[in-house]
């Protein structure tokens, strides 16, 4: 599964900072596999954090050019769903 968490986040946070928000705020399980992405208010940078089995992955990515652009879809239980999404968060974070 992957949950991507809708609106800003600070993206200076690390490991331990979005493992937080995962926890505290969405309330999910981050030690099941899943990924959990997250983006800057530019939406020209994203993290996505996972749990291989020893440990936490974070990933990051910066486009050199253009936006991250995420469609909107209807309403469900955390979020909007999309195609092979499922949205962790209704809120922005920061």
């Amino acid at each position: 599964m992957v949950y991507v968490a809708v609106g800003a986040t600070d993206l200076r946070k690390s490991i331990n900072g979005l493992a937080l928000l995962v926890e505290e705020q969405f309330e999910l399980n981050l030690f099941g596999g899943s990924l959990f992405a997250f983006c800057n208010r530019r939406r020209d940078l994203v993290k996505i954090l996972y749990w291989d089995g020893s440990g936490f992955c974070l990933w990051m990515k910066r486009l050199g050019t253009g936006l991250l652009s995420l469609a909107r879809g209807r309403r469900g239980g955390h979020g909007d769903e999309r195609t092979g999404v499922e949205l962790a968060a209704q809120r922005s974070l920061m």
